[in-house]
């Protein structure tokens, strides 16, 4: 072995115990970092001052008792938080004669505790929160009604974006005996009777977006209060709980079998009546698009007095695309599901209202609107068509006189205008009929909303006369 040979296998063994050494550091380092490893650290002889590992590791001292204040921190503050989410409890499930006030304040605490925190309703509802509150709600020893609202409200709270908790509330029988409390009639309070029924709407707000409810309190009989609430005869109800009641409704209607029990109610002239209040609007097209999914539903809608012409005024509110595109589809599937609604459809004007549609309507309502007028295109073809065959076997079936031929040849020409006009695709003759109609229509709104003075008016005789060379070319069909 040469001396340059001996010399650069020292060299390497010295490499690999500084490789060794410092994997070795970097893996304590590690294990304290992210195991809370014990295992003391020492510095490295030969690589590294004594002065930077002393303060690495005086750092990590630091660093981990911090972690630990903090870890402990929390511990204590979730066990003081749960010690005093089961004292809320312990005073919710004790006994009327015990306590009376205590019960009380225990639902108003739970009240304010579940209103923004996620976590104690999960908790609260585990303890066990939720039976006693239900409980609650038709006790005879409440008289003054304070234990009742505070413990509708707590539930209420109690299923904010909780499925579980909104389907264990109606497991402890809450909706029957909130229905229970509005039989019962009014306190001698009605201020506080009000308060309750308020509650209550809101209840069934909130239970009803859980599809695992909607047949429960479909079947329980809170449809015909929450329709009561909206419609509202004496007046006694707030704005808030009537837009409660609208939701809770649409809702429900979500559900094919309380369509039928919200038709029983007789409420649908109310709701197409009043369409126009766009405060409720939208949600009472909303309700309509569910309830039109039904064969009963659509003969509801169409037995209304002028309930077509108000559905199609609706698809001229520009200022509102989502009411358009809602009253579209309804018109739609009752287009596509009888005759005499179309026939209805157009005594009201929809066809130069949805060519309006297509032109300034959004995407969605412009589809809809194209879908119902292809289905009057067609009831017009098929109309025009017969039309023709039955004069055509008129003709036909006419008695043959003698002729000459001058006589023939004084016909020929007419005739020969007869079958070249029917020789035209009758449905493009329906579709320019309408396009002509439809402008001869639009043409006057816009002279309308123009506010122009009398002598620059046009005359029909006019706006005919311009509308008469348009064609069917822009239309999206």
């Amino acid at each position: 072995m040469t001396s340059s040979d001996a010399t650069g296998i020292a060299s390497r063994r010295r490499r690999g115990r500084g490789s060794f050494l410092s994997s070795f550091l970097r893996g304590e380092l590690l294990l304290r970092l992210f195991c809370g490893s014990s295992v003391e650290l020492r510095p490295m002889r030969n690589d590294s001052p004594p002065g930077k590992s002393e303060k690495l590791v005086d750092l990590l001292h630091r660093a981990e008792a911090r972690e630990r204040l903090e870890i402990e921190g929390e511990t204590r503050r979730k066990a003081g938080a749960l010690e005093r989410l089961k004292e809320v409890v312990m005073d919710l499930q004790g006994e009327w004669e015990e306590g009376e006030s205590r019960k009380r304040e225990a639902a108003g605490r739970v009240r304010l505790l579940s209103k923004e925190d996620a976590e104690a309703r999960n908790l609260l509802a585990m303890l066990g929160a939720i039976p006693p509150l239900v409980g609650m709600i038709d006790s005879s020893v409440d008289d003054n009604g304070d234990a009742k609202i505070n413990a509708l409200y707590a539930l209420l709270n109690l299923g904010i974006g909780n499925d579980a908790n909104k389907a264990a509330i109606v497991q402890a029988g809450a909706v029957h005996k909130m229905l229970k409390l509005i039989e019962a009639g009014p306190a001698d309070n009605e201020v506080k009777n009000s308060l309750v029924s308020e509650a209550i709407v809101a209840n069934f707000l909130g239970l009803s977006a859980s599809d695992l409810n909607k047949p429960v309190i479909g079947s329980s009989g809170a449809i015909p209060f929450l329709v009561k609430t909206l419609v509202d005869l004496d007046q006694n109800c707030s704005a808030q709980a009537k837009q409660d009641a609208m939701r809770a409704l649409f809702n429900l209607s979500i559900l094919p079998s309380n369509v039928s029990l919200i038709l029983e109610t007789g409420s649908i002239p109310f709701l197409i009546n009043s369409l126009g209040n766009m405060d409720v609007s939208e949600w009472i097209l909303s309700i309509l698009s569910n309830v039109v999914s039904t064969g009963e539903g659509r003969k509801a809608i169409s037995t209304v007095q002028d309930a077509f012409t108000v559905l199609v005024d609706v698809l001229s509110w520009t200022d509102s695309p989502n009411c358009q595109e809602k009253a579209s589809y309804i018109l739609m599937v009752m287009a596509h599901k009888g005759y005499g609604d179309r026939q209805a459809m157009v005594d009201a004007g929809i066809v130069s209202a949805l060519l309006e549609l297509t032109l300034l309507g959004s995407t969605l309502a412009q589809k809809r609107a194209s879908r119902i007028l292809e289905c009057l295109r067609l009831d017009k073809g098929k109309q025009t068509s017969e039309n023709y065959v039955g004069r055509s076997f008129a003709a036909v079936s006419a008695p043959i006189s003698s002729s000459t031929t001058t006589s023939a040849t004084r016909h020929g020409g007419a005739k020969e205008c007869l079958e070249e006009e029917y020789m035209m695709s009758e449905e493009k003759k329906a579709v320019k009929q309408l396009v002509q109609q439809s402008l001869q229509n639009n043409m006057k709104r816009i002279v309308k909303r123009a506010n122009l003075p009398k002598e620059f008016i046009p005359s029909d005789h006019h706006l005919k006369a311009f509308t008469a060379s348009s064609t069917s070319k822009s239309l999206p069909f």
